[in-house]
């Protein structure tokens, strides 16, 4: 017999420790945390996509409504079919789920298929077949879930019979099957007979806070990583090992990230609107565990008002003393009451220096809760202008121009401007 054919999985750093599919795979996913394996799932299906192969998803867990939402474009695919056992399984016929069906007129971007009697295997096993039967070519499959067809079969004798008949079916059909699982949900016999019949096991898991993936077994291949747990992130359908990350141990891009941002008093959440990326993404950029994407990298270095090249600058490296024009970077204050409170940072966010000045403006008559920044060091403020009171541990005090206020530890719990003009402060953080 030939050597089977060779497939993507949809994501190179996966296929260059998987050495790819084959054509007739069964690939279990033991997911620990319930949500780790969608990312890979759906690159598979981009995949397939891309080849122009038949998908089918068998739905335990979610309704049509929620996985086509899930999806997203991938839904848009005419070869795409949902095997829909999750309204009349665990939607439990209820018309919250059934009256997707009852929408006159609604076109659905792919072929739903709905089974009314899920909590049996053998219809469910008729249904998938006679869908595979109108299909052509290698076909692709994603079973989601192995735990989901228990809570609804009752028991895992059922879950057993239905795998063990299924995957060499499946594998003789030359389709290329992924099957969910939750890993702490099932008895070590259970996930013995899986792994024995599957040509593939992968775990996905949590270790000290981050995801990681084991490839348990892959059939016919000789993978290094085998049995090797690899830390990994995913974000959206971006999925990345920390292992290919170069630089990271030299250049501390993400950390230069987080100073410049915390200084201009802008959340990740703020970062990550004015860049056009998602939070989630400043986050793993400021952990290190992703470097932004070019685009990403210039616009981010053009709203923070920095030079891109400041963030692979070494550290230790200086720019010679210089003469500043302009007004300095506006500093958001977003937790304090809106038009209360403005500022702006005055030298280069670049620009290494031990210490922080910034020009501090409170509007007139207004009262800001609590101190503006959050910093540990020391910090000096000299009044230019107007009159305030600081109040610092419960006693209020009183500053008019040339006034100095100098923190250590302690920290003000509210500022008030006089009521006839803005208050305007010199103030240094001393880093």
């Amino acid at each position: 017999m030939p050597d089977k054919k060779r497939v993507s999985t949809g994501l190179k750093a996966l296929d260059q420790r998987l050495d790819g599919l084959f054509i007739g795979d069964n690939v279990i996913w033991y997911d620990e945390a319930g949500s780790l394996a969608f990312p890979f799932t759906l690159n598979f299906i981009r995949e397939s996509q891309k080849q122009h192969k038949p998908m089918v998803y068998v739905s335990f867990d979610r309704s049509p409504k929620s996985l086509m939402e899930e999806l997203g474009p991938l839904a848009e695919y005419n070869d795409l079919t949902i095997l829909d056992c999750f309204t009349h399984g665990k939607g439990d016929g209820s018309s919250v789920f059934a009256n997707f069906y009852a929408q006159r007129g609604v076109q659905w971007p792919c072929r739903i298929v709905r089974t009314d009697e899920p909590w049996k295997p053998e219809l469910v096993a008729k249904a998938i077949y006679d869908i595979h039967r109108q299909l052509t070519g290698d076909v692709r499959f994603v079973f989601e879930s192995l735990t989901g067809m228990q809570d609804l079969w009752e028991g895992e004798e059922n879950i057993l019979k239905f795998y063990s008949r299924s995957c060499p079916r499946l594998y003789e059909l030359q389709t290329i099957a992924y099957w969910i699982i939750e890993k702490g949900a099932h008895s070590h016999r259970l996930k013995a007979h899986i792994n024995q019949i599957a040509q593939v096991a992968i775990e996905l898991g949590v270790r000290r806070g981050k995801s990681a993936l084991t490839i348990l077994k892959a059939h016919k291949r000789h993978p290094d990583t085998l049995n090797k747990p690899e830390l990994f992130w995913a974000d959206g359908m971006a999925v990345g090992f920390d292992a290919d990350r170069s630089m990271t141990e030299k250049i501390d891009l993400g950390g230069r990230l987080k100073s410049i941002r915390t200084r201009q008093g802008l959340s990740q959440k703020e970062l990550a609107v004015l860049v056009g990326v998602t939070p989630s993404t400043i986050s793993q950029i400021e952990s290190n565990l992703i470097y932004p994407s070019l685009p990403a990298l210039v616009k981010t270095a053009q709203v923070l008002g920095v030079e891109a090249a400041y963030f692979f600058n070494k550290n230790g490296e200086e720019r010679k003393p210089t003469i500043f024009s302009g007004e300095g970077k506006r500093v958001q204050f977003s937790q304090m009451p809106k038009g209360s409170i403005d500022g702006r940072h005055l030298l280069p966010a670049d620009l290494p220096a031990g210490v922080e000045p910034y020009i501090i403006e409170i509007s007139a008559g207004r009262k800001i809760p609590s101190h503006f920044f959050t910093h540990k060091g020391e910090e000096f403020g000299y009044l230019i202008d107007g009159e305030l009171e600081v109040t610092i541990n419960n006693t209020v005090r009183h500053m008019g121009p040339g006034d100095v206020i100098f923190l250590t530890h302690d920290t003000p719990t509210q500022w008030r401007c006089g009521p006839e003009r803005i208050a305007r402060l010199l103030w240094l953080k001393i880093l």
